[in-house]
């Protein structure tokens, strides 16, 4: 599997252009592509994207037979390939009539073949409700496997004060006293929710009673990377959002900075601020590490979303994975 996965990064190397280390590898992994070598499908359960797994599982059947081509791969599914091509690019989705003939391309058994029904439907969903429903469906299939998607991961993020009451444990003098804890936290949790947070976090491995009696946070900052998508994150951008509305409300300004920036851009450059946001967020998580003892917790929201119809002729992005940030937020004038 890791020789497949660096097989799919040389072709999307070569369709990018990227220079430098990347084309050595690149060289070096064509060293080994020699005739005959044995290649592992990709594996249905390693994905929270149906168009990211029928594109892998192409270019995996290319790579076996030169000739597989999505004319020849629609016609197998028996769909125009130039829809096919809409669908992979998240232009348009799936048919459900189309959900079998795949499963029978790709050779799913039962699990498998529910499982790939289950991420047609997840990627399919428009409201909160059914986005949640079907993720957690997708976790409940996903849990029988030998590596499944961690349930814990998506319980840490289902409650915003989870994150809080981490941040809080890496300087502040917690020994069990709960009700003190939900004390401090803002907007205030009660002395229960506190308990099964830190009952949650120790769980998890995130936090541990140290011989002293006061509990120790373990690892670095909690982080799901870039390539994260979950129902449960989400959930947890909109909290930390609702949070942010609160403190405008009830926090007096020189306690925060909301501020926004209404700006018209070219549909090309939002992977540019996207990219500059994500340095923003390093280089602030760089100085507070290197700032000394912290004294409070804050929460930092970042947020880029379209006010007007988006040109599709410009080439619509395939839809936005979710990284454990929470939201986007832009430079501008305080409103209050």
């Amino acid at each position: 599997m890791a020789l497949y996965k660096a097989y799919i990064h040389m072709k999307r190397t070569e369709k990018t252009g990227e220079s430098g280390r990347n084309r050595v590898a690149t060289r070096e992994l064509r060293t080994v592509m020699q005739p005959g070598t044995e290649w592992e499908m990709p594996n249905i359960f390693d994905y929270l994207n149906y168009q990211g797994f029928i594109k892998d599982y192409y270019e995996a059947r290319k790579l076996k037979n030169s000739f597989f081509s999505y004319r020849f791969m629609g016609r197998l599914l028996g769909m125009d390939p130039g829809f096919l091509v809409k669908v992979l690019q998240g232009k348009t989705q799936l048919p459900e009539r189309a959900i079998p003939a795949v499963a029978q391309l790709c050779k799913l058994g039962e699990r498998e073949a529910e499982y790939f029904e289950a991420l047609v439907q997840y990627g399919r969903a428009k409201t909160r409700e059914d986005i949640k429903s079907h993720f957690e469906r997708l976790i409940a299939l996903r849990g029988m496997e030998s590596q499944p998607l961690d349930p814990s991961q998506y319980d840490y993020y289902r409650k915003w004060y989870n994150g809080a009451i981490r941040a809080l444990l890496t300087f502040w003098d917690f020994r069990g006293d709960f009700a003190a804890l939900a004390g401090r936290i803002h907007p205030p949790i009660s002395e229960q929710e506190a308990r099964e947070s830190v009952t949650l976090l120790e769980s998890l491995g995130i936090i541990r009673k140290g011989s002293t009696g006061r509990y120790e946070v373990l690892g670095p900052p909690i982080t799901t990377g870039e390539k994260w998508h979950s129902a449960a994150i989400g959930n947890y951008q909109q909290e930390s959002i609702e949070l942010a509305l609160q403190s405008l409300i009830q926090d007096p300004k020189n306690l925060r900075d909301i501020s926004t920036l209404t700006v018209g851009i070219r549909f090309s450059d939002l992977e540019e601020i996207k990219a500059r946001i994500k340095e923003l967020r390093q280089s602030l998580m760089h100085m507070m590490a290197d700032s000394g003892d912290p004294d409070c917790v804050y929460q930092i929201n970042f947020q880029v979303f379209p006010l007007t119809a988006v040109n599709q002729a410009a080439g619509l992005p395939e839809p936005a994975q979710l990284d454990g940030y929470a939201g986007d937020a832009a430079p501008g004038e305080d409103p209050a």
